[in-house]
């Protein structure tokens, strides 16, 4: 189902730790009758969950179970905001199959957005940034090859580079919000790497004792923060300075279900055991 090579010598390294079992034990548990995932059980399917199932799975080289009932779950499922669209898209891409680009098109170019036209930039709790959207949107566009203003939104995402190097609404830097900035500029053919002062934000926010914090004077490395600081240096071409710490920090996060957590402290979610592979797998290729 997918190229031969993705069982790399990484992959093949990984499948005899005890960790990458757990991870797997711990999604293959989680799948419901349907087809879908949900990261509780006994809860029902739902489109987000189900994407970062596969990706998880994906990132370990392991084969989706029951993956023709996932695929009938996907189709029949009914997106109704752009974080559903996003997901469902996404976890069809992961399984060979395409979206409905009708369907997507016309959601797509129903958006302000597509034209370089932009609302108020408000952060709400349950939003990792004010760029996660613009993120999104750039991700479904290339994806049914909708036109969109490149110059006006690279514009408008460089309008909230602060003094600091980092991005953020009303002049506030936060590496949430850098992350999706520069992921976004790169993915509009921006050159990333002119961003100097930006890679200087990023290792602010590194931590000696391993992971990144929200913000440089933060304390807590949380894993959403650990992994944007992971992505953002590998989009600007650069490696962790902590890689050990980093792998121990996260490593902790991983509770007795197989799945991670946000810190220490918190209960397994699929999201978070995403970010937790792919920062292992970030430092493990890096050594």
């Amino acid at each position: 189902m997918r190229e031969a090579g993705r069982l790399t010598l990484l992959a093949d390294r990984q499948s005899t730790d005890l960790w990458v079992r757990r991870v797997i034990d711990y999604v293959f548990n989680r799948q419901n009758e349907d087809g879908g995932y949900t990261f509780c059980q006994g809860t029902e399917s739902n489109a987000q969950d189900t994407y970062y199932g596969l990706a998880i799975l994906d990132l370990l080289g392991a084969s989706f179970p029951n993956v023709e009932r996932t695929v009938e779950w996907l189709q029949v499922f009914v997106p109704d905001s752009l974080y559903s669209h996003y997901y469902v898209a996404k976890a069809l891409k992961l399984c060979d199959k395409e979206p409905n680009k009708k369907l997507l098109r016309k959601f797509i170019l129903s958006m302000p957005i597509v034209n370089g036209e932009f609302g108020t930039v408000d952060v709400y709790a349950e939003v990792a940034s004010e760029f996660l959207s613009i993120f999104m949107v750039i991700e479904l566009a290339d994806m049914v090859d909708v036109e969109i203003n490149r110059k006006k939104i690279v514009d408008w995402l460089l309008s909230f580079k602060n003094n600091d190097g980092g991005f953020g609404a009303h002049e506030h830097s936060n590496l949430n919000s850098t992350y999706h900035a520069v992921a976004s500029l790169s993915k509009l053919g921006y050159s990333i790497n002119s961003l100097r002062d930006t890679l200087e934000y990023v290792r602010a926010c590194e931590k000696p004792y391993g992971g990144f914090t929200v913000v440089p004077n933060g304390a807590t490395p949380y894993m959403e923060h650990i992994y944007y600081g992971t992505s953002t240096l590998n989009l600007l071409g650069e490696r962790l300075r902590y890689p050990k710490q980093t792998a121990e920090l996260v490593l902790k996060c991983q509770n007795a279900n197989g799945g991670f957590a946000r810190s220490d402290l918190g209960i397994s979610t699929f999201e978070d055991t995403f970010y937790a592979v792919s920062v292992l797998q970030t430092i493990s290729k890096q050594w």
